[in-house]
């Protein structure tokens, strides 16, 4: 075990990847020389040379469009999108061209392709700096779309993503790239958990919590505090968005009664409503009241300085427990 932050884990799933597979390369805005604005790519190029780790002008299209022409000649791009309001030049490449070239040629054309997407708030950060854009892409069929939440799981969700033979949008939760954890550096791909598989983090019994990336953390920290109220949560870190792992979270539900779904994403049409709809349709009987959301506002993402107040807190996540208790 090896004690990294986030950032530094996804640095050495990459590099792993790299020295696995000379198919892999990578392409984006300054992850050369600079390693990356978040200095995840850092010392990449140096080691593997500027043939496979690329320097990209300003044009995400461009960028994403290349990836496809080296996915259909047997390559493995990993395309970063610096940062997540960045990715909608691109988004006419991604939603029609690589997530429908395998389906377009009856898996003849596979799209091996990895778009690693930083996002959510928390940095003070400016305008398409802080944005969280998960949903659109879980909407598109063809896409698979999953977030790690802490640095062991970054580091071997990077390398599964890198070695799919289908498309994975790739999101980083930026306000957590330097929080550190233990990381099993020597483990083995083929005994890792499947990144689609949600996993529970902490063992409750009376209201669970669904989140995944930024939030797990808020989450965690909102059972904690809950505890001193005599409730007990059970926090589901949902690892991926598309596929949706319901069965671990209708297992959790029809144990105890509650499901109150959080990201920083605004609630309206988020992944909150796609899984409340869900366990509504598998767990109605066992559901003792409904399925709640807590996530941003619909609105624009607000000012650096008041973004605290955009986004969900552990304040929020217990009214929302509140609420799912009181029914």
């Amino acid at each position: 075990m090896v004690v990294m932050t986030m950032a530094k884990a996804l640095n050495a799933g990459l590099r792993r990847a790299m020295e696995t597979d000379p198919a892999v390369l990578l392409i984006g805005e300054d992850i050369g020389k600079l390693g990356g604005v978040f200095r995840v790519t850092d010392g990449l190029q140096k080691d593997f040379g500027e043939a496979r780790v690329v320097d990209a002008p300003l044009a995400e299209s461009g960028i994403v469009g290349t990836a496809v022409g080296l996915a259909m000649r047997g390559y493995r791009p990993v395309v970063e999108i610096q940062f997540d309001g960045f990715v909608f030049p691109a988004f006419d490449q991604i939603v029609t061209q690589v997530a429908k070239f395998n389906a377009r040629s009856e898996g003849r054309t596979p799209m091996p392709i990895t778009i690693r997407i930083p996002y959510g708030g928390g940095i003070g950060a400016v305008e398409h700096h802080s944005e969280s854009p998960e949903a659109y892409f879980a909407h598109t069929a063809g896409l698979r779309v999953i977030s790690p939440s802490n640095a062991a799981d970054a580091y071997l969700m990077v390398q599964q993503a890198i070695a799919s033979a289908d498309p994975v949008v790739f999101f980083e939760p930026k306000r957590r790239y330097w929080e550190k954890a233990d990381v099993d550096v020597d483990a083995d791909l083929a005994d890792a958990p499947s990144p689609y598989r949600a996993r529970v983090v902490r063992p409750g019994q009376h209201v669970t919590l669904a989140c995944y990336g930024p939030m797990v953390r808020t989450c965690l920290e909102a059972a904690t505090a809950a505890e001193h109220d005599g409730h007990d949560l059970e926090v589901i870190d949902l690892r991926s968005m598309s596929p949706l792992d319901v069965d671990t979270v209708a297992e959790s539900v029809r144990r105890t009664g509650r499901l109150v779904v959080v990201h920083e994403a605004p609630v309206f049409l988020g992944m909150g409503a796609e899984l409340a709809a869900r366990i509504t349709e598998a767990c109605f009987y066992s559901l003792q009241a409904p399925v709640l959301r807590v996530g941003g506002y619909h609105s624009p993402y607000p000012p650096s300085k008041v973004e605290e107040d955009y986004l969900p807190d552990l304040d929020r996540v217990l009214d929302g427990v509140d609420r799912a208790l009181a029914w």
